[in-house]
């Protein structure tokens, strides 16, 4: 292993297979590049950024949140179990780990409940609910739905900030 320590503080390794280890002292912060290509940075905070050389980029956070951008498509993965999948085209779908699935496109939002129910809003405020008995119902109320703007079972999905 060569090791070379700069003024400012960093340290540079470099292992003999090729794999180089930089930490930046003053931002407590490692990055590993390995020989494959795979680039890995461990921030002080816990969080753990890994490149991929085909361009995927996978994140896990201190709370065990995992993202994974690949193809276009991201996939964030929360600790109790829900998980959000985002299409390039903005289509996002949400698995809860209670069994419910939330879809939202430019067209409407729907969320089915594992005992077959699902509740659909359009765009233009129509709402529609089928029952898994066959028998269903629609309106054209404006606005969000109960389940949608209650906010009891619906998992925020902001952006996280990464750095």
């Amino acid at each position: 292993t060569i090791t070379t320590r700069f003024y400012n503080g960093d340290v540079k390794k470099v292992k003999p297979d090729q794999t180089v280890i930089y930490y930046y002292a003053e931002a407590q912060t490692t990055h590993t590049t390995y020989p494959n290509g795979v680039e890995v940075v461990q921030f002080p905070n816990k969080q753990t950024e890994k490149f991929h050389p085909d361009g995927s980029k996978e994140t896990v956070f201190p709370d065990g949140t995992v993202t994974q951008l690949k193809g276009g498509r991201e996939e964030i993965v929360f600790p109790d179990g829900t998980v959000v999948i985002v299409k390039r085209n903005g289509d996002k779908t949400i698995l809860f780990s209670d069994g419910q699935k939330e879809i939202h496109t430019a067209q409407f939002k729907r969320r089915e409940f594992p005992a077959g129910t699902v509740k659909t809003v359009c765009c233009n405020g129509c709402q529609e609910t089928k029952y898994a008995t066959g028998r269903g119902g629609s309106s054209m109320r404006l606005g969000a739905s109960s389940w949608m703007g209650s906010g009891a079972t619906h998992r925020p999905t902001a952006v996280r900030e990464t750095r």
